[in-house]
């Protein structure tokens, strides 16, 4: 079984203010920075992260004995109009509105197809799979967004649930397993699936 620890990056200045942040490259706040210092997660044989910066830094401050693997899949997601805005600011936005209205919280205007952002993750996930087998890794660490890491676990955790419900805090996550086997190549991805050994929350 290869044990994967699954986390959130730290808090930036738009998560903070409540701000729709995908694409926009932000860094973790300083006093975050500080606090994660101070979180304790297993020891990894390898680290993987998204190349978005909040993500980076947050994988050298709880893993700095190991360089991350940059993996591009990992990114978060673009959303589109309502990218770098808060509710708030998009309260009179008809776009916003007509989005409040169809409760089509899947989508976003101009923004990345959701079915798009399902295979990228998967896509970028497996990849992972495949390399910490490669390099004979049992125990590994993923750096990655909010709604990657729920893109994931919607996926491909078990027991199943709803995508909203695999969201996580900023600098929390789960502890998983999985059977490498399940997702090599010519497998059946029906099969696939990922053991959830509990949820780290940040004291």
């Amino acid at each position: 079984m290869l044990k994967i620890t699954l986390i959130r990056h730290g808090k930036t200045e738009g998560n903070e203010k409540g701000k729709f942040i995908g694409v926009t490259d932000e860094p973790v706040l300083e006093e975050e920075k500080e606090a994660l210092a101070d979180l304790q997660f297993p020891p990894a044989q390898a680290v993987y992260s998204s190349p978005m910066k909040r993500c980076t830094e947050t994988a050298q401050i709880l893993f700095p004995y190991e360089k991350a693997v940059i993996i591009p899949e990992l990114a978060e997601r673009d959303f589109g109009l309502f990218e770098g805005k808060t509710y708030k600011e998009l309260t009179e936005d008809p776009k916003y509105k007509e989005w409040l209205e169809n409760k089509d919280i899947m989508s976003y205007p101009t923004g990345e197809d959701i079915s798009d952002f399902h295979a990228r993750v998967v896509s970028g996930f497996e990849k992972i799979i495949d390399d910490a087998v490669k390099n004979k890794k049992t125990d590994i660490a993923v750096i990655a967004h909010g709604g990657t890491i729920m893109s994931i676990m919607y996926m491909y955790g078990f027991p199943k649930q709803q995508y909203l419900e695999w969201l996580v805090k900023n600098g929390e996550g789960y502890r998983i397993r999985l059977s490498p086997e399940e997702f090599a190549d010519g497998a059946d991805k029906k099969g696939r699936k990922i053991i959830v050994d509990g949820k780290i929350v940040r004291q």
